[in-house]
């Protein structure tokens, strides 16, 4: 049994967890700072950089307690390299190499987008390569197609925002708040998502891939015409329109890949439109759905730990003694897929 410690630091939650084999999670520990960050209206980059400082001890420690284990006891040390807010990745990196240098354990850098990948398999053990992946968050609106564990295509990505986004500015354009996400999903379902048609942008025929500065616009001059009247209206209208795209290119994607077996993970995975949505859309298309419990969609360290699983198992991205000095927080080239 190979127990793998995952830390990320990408962003604004400190995580780390302990996974065993890759699937069964020992532990999963998540500091946040939304309530810092939402006065603000966004993150703020160096207040993240030093609350990680504060957090990743307690953090580190809590997970190891949870999971029953001590340093010794693990077979590797795994940590997002990025990509990410550059200071925040940092304190993450710092930690990681301390710890795999003291011990002489292998330091196994992930990709942050690999490790949301993976994290369907921390739902779904035995969910069988291939399949197409969407991966949906406040940076990142990709879809891909997996192979094998490692070995990824990039089928489409946003040309502009990501969905997660403009999640976010629209929440910020009415008024309701950071994070966007969650404050627009539980408004829009006293909403009437017929109410507003809002754009849906599917660019050229047969193109996976994705644009939402179009209806983030469409919200602003709809705002400025009309005030931010009805706003559960315009929240469900809005959410309607991203969801009828996101569900419309991955199964378009499964389609042109001829996969039978279809993904969606990261932090919009986790509203509950676009998995009401999805679980429909592909029944109905006869294709199996996985998508990870809502907190494994967020930034976590178990997704991090459940990607190193995959590279340690075929003897990829080990570094240890010096090499453990030229790690930086910078997307290696291993990564060009993702």
């Amino acid at each position: 049994m190979a127990r793998i410690l995952g830390i990320d630091t990408s962003c604004d939650d400190t995580s780390i967890a302990v996974v065993a084999d890759g699937t069964t999670i020992l532990s999963n520990i998540v500091a946040s700072q939304v309530d810092i960050h939402h006065r603000y209206g966004g993150v703020v980059p160096e207040l993240a950089c030093r609350k990680h400082i504060e957090a990743i001890g307690p953090v580190y420690q809590s997970a190891l307690d949870e999971a029953g284990l001590r340093l010794e006891d693990l077979d590797a040390i795994a940590v997002t390299q990025g990509p990410g807010l550059i200071g925040a990745l940092l304190v993450g990196l710092s930690f990681a190499k301390s710890l795999a240098y003291a011990t002489g354990k292998p330091l196994i850098p992930v990709n942050h987008l690999e490790g949301h990948i993976c994290s369907a398999f921390l739902e779904a053990p035995d969910l069988a390569c291939p399949f197409v992946c969407l991966v949906v968050s406040g940076g990142h609106t990709d879809l891909y197609y997996c192979e094998a564990p490692g070995t990824y295509r990039l089928l489409g990505q946003t040309r502009d925002d990501a969905a997660g986004e403009a999640f976010d500015k629209v929440s910020k354009l009415l008024g309701l708040g950071y994070p966007g996400g969650p404050v627009i999903d539980r408004l829009a379902r006293e909403g009437d998502a017929r109410a507003v048609r809002f754009p849906r942008t599917y660019l050229e025929k047969d193109s996976l891939d994705f644009s939402f500065s179009g209806i983030k616009t469409a919200v602003l001059h709809y705002v400025r015409k009309h005030g931010p009247k009805q706003v559960a209206d315009l929240a469900a209208s809005f959410q309607q329109a991203v969801v009828d795209v996101l569900v419309a290119k991955t199964l378009a994607a499964a389609g042109q890949c001829q996969a039978s077996r279809v993904v969606v993970t990261g932090g919009v995975a986790a509203n509950s439109q676009l998995r009401r949505e999805m679980h429909a859309a592909c029944a109905e298309a006869g294709l199996q759905l996985v998508i990870p419990h809502p907190r494994l969609c967020t930034d976590n360290g178990a997704m991090i730990a459940a990607a190193a699983h995959w590279r340690l198992h075929q003897g990829r991205s080990r570094l240890e003694g010096e090499a453990l000095l030229e790690l930086d927080a910078t997307t290696d080239d291993r990564f060009a897929g993702l």
